[in-house]
């Protein structure tokens, strides 16, 4: 028997599979509509591209406690600290787009380590999805007691009477405080050497201990060890003096005109998370940072609430980006 293949019955054909593709992309939208709407059902998971035991694992970890409690479901913190706190970020971007899995972001993984990095293993824009920045922390020059300075004028007194010798500690290559050390020493004209551990807290634990001479840190990681007497805090980079800290100048003030630096903590997923699911935790993130205990904690962190989200935050981001872009550029930083 021979079969007679017509235009008619071609297009018939081609009209029967766009129609059943169609059908397959409608059933896959309402599962994808129906699964956000449960969401969550399960644990979440909340990876924190920094050691644990620092700040910014500290606030991390309590962001996730908070977020767990508003949602109904544990958020497990899942440290993957590394290579400054790319591979984290990395892990983040490749894992599935389902509301499950967030990342603890920063001003480092989302700003510096793009403009650092010529090879890196996520696009901070096109992988991610913006959902808010939950906190601001200001950087401060933090020395230990074994340093004679009391001011920042008499530090870049004492790091140009003996270039290479003065060093700054950081978490590692690539995070802000090795950032700030690297733009303040191209601001202030001086030579310092980089020492770079794992982790904000051994490098605290290493200028106490007077092995490092400073470090250019996070208030909300330094501060704790300033009012213990532990560190001793010479300047603020933030155009005007905090609030919060009257008493300490600013870098503009102790000489180093246009040094600014302020740190950022956001949370992030994976690009394609269903939007019921970013907006959920947008208005739970906006909640949390609304309560006066949530306010006071992370002030006890030396960092300020920040909601920021949605195209706010998308565009603070890109802004920040271009920023540093352009200032490690200029100060020819670079990192393989």
């Amino acid at each position: 028997m021979h079969y007679i293949t017509t235009k008619n019955s071609l297009i018939h054909r081609e009209g029967d599979q766009m129609l059943r593709k169609l059908i397959l992309i409608l059933m896959l939208g309402i599962s994808a509509f129906a699964g956000a709407q449960t969401w969550p059902v399960k644990s979440i998971k909340l990876i924190i591209p920094f050691p644990p035991g620092g700040g910014n694992d500290s606030l991390g970890r309590l962001i996730g406690q908070k977020l767990g409690d508003a949602l109904g479901q544990p958020v497990v913190v899942d440290n993957r600290a590394g290579a400054g706190a790319t591979i984290g970020t990395e892990v983040a971007a490749k894992s599935p787009a389902d509301g499950y899995t967030l990342l603890f972001s920063s001003i480092t993984t989302h700003a510096l380590a793009p403009a650092l990095y010529a090879k890196l293993g996520y696009d901070p824009i096109k992988d991610f999805v913006p959902v808010s920045v939950v906190a601001l922390a200001p950087t401060v020059l933090v020395v230990g007691p074994h340093v004679k300075a009391t001011s920042l004028p008499a530090l870049i007194g004492l790091a140009k009477a003996s270039p290479g010798k003065m060093t700054f500690a950081s978490g590692g290559n690539g995070a802000a405080p090795h950032i700030a050390g690297e733009l303040f020493k191209a601001v202030a004209g001086v030579d310092l050497l980089h020492i770079p551990f794992r982790g904000g807290g051994p490098a605290s634990l290493a200028i106490m201990a007077g092995d490092v001479d400073m470090m250019f840190d996070t208030t909300a990681s330094a501060m704790p060890h300033v009012k213990s007497g532990k560190l001793r805090a010479l300047a603020l980079a933030t155009a005007a003096r905090s609030p919060d800290y009257p008493s300490l100048p600013t870098f503009i003030e102790g000489g180093t005109n246009g040094y600014e630096f302020n740190s950022w903590y956001s949370l992030h997923a994976p690009a394609g998370t269903p939007k019921p699911i970013v907006d959920r935790l947008r208005a739970e993130i906006e909640a949390i940072l609304k309560t006066p205990e949530m306010r006071s904690r992370i002030k006890a962190f030396g960092a300020d609430p920040s909601n920021i989200s949605g195209d706010a935050f998308a565009e603070f981001q890109q802004a920040e980006l271009n920023k540093y872009t352009r200032l490690i550029k200029a100060a020819n930083i670079k990192l393989e």
